[in-house]
């Protein structure tokens, strides 16, 4: 995406485009094909490419785990409950449970195409909570972006911005978790 825009952004500033994209949340929510996201993602962004093109290289964006992440969630005492809250669209999500194993590392997947729910918003926390019946307070969650640790710490979560599994397990640590 970023050379499609012809790095005229950040890493950061894409993601808050990404996140707030009317086209992506409806395509991560359920309500459009591949097909259709292509051609209105291509038409929202100014991106110079055709929605075949796109499709195919959107399907091949997640290329695996990072080193030592699996090992991290399993590494989370059992008396913890392990859940997932993930913007995705069936494609990625297919091949994350399928491929890299996830389907049986967590308890409970939330996954954005699938609840109709999508982060920052709080509908998407407060799904998690009412579904698992816990108060926001005894939740841990950790995310890469800024603006979904900053949704769930509004909603009461203990929340903590966690770029990949070194960061995370000190999070972890620093929490008492581990």
């Amino acid at each position: 995406m970023l050379a499609w825009l012809d790095h005229r952004v950040s890493l950061e500033e894409l993601w808050k485009l990404w996140l707030s994209s009317p086209t992506v949340r409806r395509f991560e929510t359920g309500r459009t094909t591949p097909a259709e996201f292509a051609e209105q993602i291509i038409r929202e962004m100014s991106l110079p490419i055709a929605p075949e093109e796109f499709v195919a290289n959107f399907e091949s964006w997640v290329v695996g785990l990072l080193p030592g992440a699996l090992d991290l969630v399993h590494s989370v005492p059992s008396r913890f409950t392990r859940a997932t809250l993930s913007n995705n669209s069936e494609p990625h999500w297919r091949r994350l449970m399928t491929e890299f194993d996830l389907q049986n590392a967590f308890h409970h997947h939330f996954a954005s195409h699938l609840t109709g729910k999508i982060k920052p918003d709080r509908e998407a926390f407060q799904n998690v909570l009412d579904t698992l019946g816990c108060q926001a307070a005894s939740v841990f969650f950790l995310d890469d972006s800024t603006l979904n640790v900053e949704a769930a710490r509004e909603v009461g979560m203990h929340a903590v911005q966690a770029r990949g599994p070194a960061e995370a397990h000190r999070a972890l640590v620093d929490a008492g978790i581990l």
